[in-house]
């Protein structure tokens, strides 16, 4: 049976994920065409080009993340408890000792602290165990072609190419994100060339086979947004009864004796060993009634990493835990806290001997996990919502299972 060209699926796949008419949907071939001349501009040679992107067949699947970003997606107390739980924290802790020397230099080259450093890159790829599957080159040339912001993705295909030509690191261990990020601690790649160092001095910019590579380009990053040694992110705080908080947002700063005033302190009580005068902002990311937080240009440094605050907020207090303070005194405020991974996992179990046929335990709550926890929700009263939270996961633990429930 023949089979359909790759262009015909690729235009099919987008109409039906993107809702574009025919009008607007890309030639593939024509369009990696254009992705040849321009590398060639750009100074990629043309062996290195046809060794690589040709031979890709795009992937419109990806169309479907561009606006799915989990930072932005996940309610808050989820997303802070399944990165920052006590696994992380305890190989984090233990990525500080079998890399201290190599931190302690960083630290002596760049001014940021081990815990900071190494609290990116449990959250970047859990120190160095999940790198990511999809192919850099696949990725970034459907998305150069396909869907929106096609012009910064070629940019990033260009680059990818670049790190190809200069041999620092091989095509098939440039696999990552499906944005194109890749590493240790998730460069894209035009980061990647204005930021990473050989930092293992073997000659080579390798932030997939080098530790030291890797950690050195993360500190050099943060320098470079503006991390300030020795100064804090900033810590959580408590609110006066009553507080407005109609100022508070990461962009409206003030000087720390503003929030002062208003009766804001450190929940453990400590002083704070900062001039009055610090540029500070006072952070809500669940409302008044949520933890609160007052951080400082550091804060922003790390936000620059990824550009959302809650991404943010995960690698400091990741870092602060790395550090030994515990967790926030604050709770979320939700009738139903999100879990950690080993907790995603027991609820995965007990899905699985109740006869839901979800796959492998592997702590992410995907479309089968959810579908057999809305049935189990129903089976048991509870909202049908197919939230993995703590409520599904107590009601199941005490709730032995009798007959499997029925296939889904």
């Amino acid at each position: 049976m023949s089979r359909p060209s790759r262009n015909t699926v690729a235009v099919a796949f987008a109409v039906a994920l993107s809702g574009w008419g025919p009008a607007l949907a890309s030639d593939f071939d024509q369009c990696v065409e254009g992705l040849r001349q321009k590398a060639q501009a750009e100074g990629i040679s043309r062996a290195v080009f046809d060794a690589n992107v040709p031979t890709v067949t795009p992937d419109p699947s990806l169309l479907e993340l561009l606006d799915r970003q989990p930072e932005f997606s996940t309610p808050i107390w989820d997303y802070m408890a399944g990165l920052v739980d006590e696994e992380r924290v305890e190989e984090g802790k233990a990525m500080l000792a079998t890399h201290a020397a190599t931190l302690a230099r960083v630290e002596d080259a760049y001014g940021v602290d081990p815990a900071t450093v190494v609290a990116v890159w449990g959250v970047e790829s859990n120190y160095g165990q999940v790198f990511g599957k999809r192919p850099l080159l696949t990725s970034l040339t459907t998305l150069s072609c396909m869907g929106r912001r096609q012009s910064f993705f070629r940019g990033e295909l260009i680059e990818t190419l670049r790190i190809v030509q200069s041999g620092d690191v091989a095509p098939d261990k440039l696999v990552g994100s499906w944005a194109g990020a890749f590493g240790h601690t998730q460069f894209m790649p035009s980061t990647y060339r204005r930021i990473a160092v050989d930092f293992d001095g073997d000659g080579r910019r390798d932030l997939v086979g080098s530790v030291p590579d890797a950690l050195a380009s993360t500190a050099n990053y943060l320098k470079r947004s503006g991390w300030r040694s020795g100064q804090p992110w900033g810590f959580e705080v408590r609110l006066p009864e009553g507080f407005d908080a109609a100022g508070a947002g990461r962009k409206n700063r003030h000087p720390l004796s503003h929030w002062q005033a208003r009766g804001i302190r450190r929940v453990d009580g400590a002083e704070v060993a900062l001039p009055p005068g610090t540029p500070t902002a006072l952070l809500l990311p669940a409302g008044a009634t949520g933890p609160a937080f007052l951080v400082f240009k550091n804060f922003d440094a790390i936000y620059s990493y990824n550009a959302a605050e809650s991404y943010a907020l995960a690698i400091a207090h990741l870092s602060d835990r790395l550090r030994g303070k515990g967790p926030f005194v604050t709770p979320w405020p939700t009738p139903d806290p999100g879990l950690s991974r080993r907790e995603r996992r027991e609820l995965q179990e007990l899905l699985l001997a109740r006869g839901h046929d979800i796959g492998e335990v592997d702590g992410m709550i995907g479309s089968a996990t959810r579908a057999a926890i809305k049935l189990e929700q129903a089976r048991l009263g509870l909202p049908v919502d197919g939230r993995g939270g703590l409520r599904i996961l107590d009601a199941l633990r005490g709730d032995a299972p009798a007959t499997p429930a029925p296939a889904q």
